[in-house]
């Protein structure tokens, strides 16, 4: 578990005992429900990423809601964009293996996670990577009810596939981009596992 989970879970899981000792017993199993589920939200399980050297691994847990053409930079490329519903792990973890070359924290606004418009306007962070492969880059995307994106790591940092980088609290959406050319493994509708699911594959 995500140690920041005890002090988001600590509050309401004490009050909810007390209340129960007072003889509030529905408002205190209310409030211990939520202190559980919070600890649920923030679990970490481990996973071991595959040992193909050009699997490009999903950075979160979560279905593929998109597949689409799209250019950054001014490159042509394909971006993968990850739905993650409140009962999805929200550890996120580093697609590729290779050098973090930027971490760009953008503000914005914070649409419903699964429209298309919260990849360009929503908050996020958007962290850009060099492997000896090309270029790709990942967003972690805040959603309606998710307000805070997290990123553990700084530019010029060495990362391994399947890493964790960070984490998005409450519900959000994860954009994978890739260069034209690397083959398309996912598909839209898929549920994928962070560290493990391969999204593509490098040629």
């Amino acid at each position: 578990m995500v140690k920041e989970g005890l002090y988001f879970a600590a509050p309401p899981l004490l009050l909810g005992l007390l209340l129960i000792v007072l003889h509030w017993p529905v408002t205190g199993g209310i409030l211990l429900f939520l202190g559980l589920f919070v600890l649920y939200f923030f679990r970490d399980p481990e996973r071991t990423p595959p040992q193909d050297p050009s699997a490009v691994v999903s950075p979160a847990d979560g279905r593929v809601v998109e597949i689409v053409e799209e250019s950054w930079q001014g490159r042509p490329g394909i971006r993968i964009s990850i739905f993650l519903s409140v009962w999805d792990v929200h550890v996120n973890r580093s697609p590729v293996a290779g050098r973090i070359t930027a971490v760009d924290y953008r503000p914005g606004r914070f649409y419903a996670a699964l429209r298309a418009r919260a990849s360009a306007e929503n908050e996020q962070n958007i962290i850009s990577i060099s492997t000896p492969r090309g270029e790709m880059m990942f967003k972690q995307i805040a959603g309606w009810i998710a307000r805070r994106v997290l990123c553990w790591k700084i530019a010029g940092q060495e990362i391994g596939r399947g890493e964790r980088i960070g984490m998005i609290r409450f519900g959000s959406r994860s954009d994978v981009w890739l260069p034209a050319g690397v083959e398309i493994v996912a598909r839209k509708g898929q549920f994928v596992a962070g560290g493990t699911s391969i999204l593509a594959k490098w040629p």
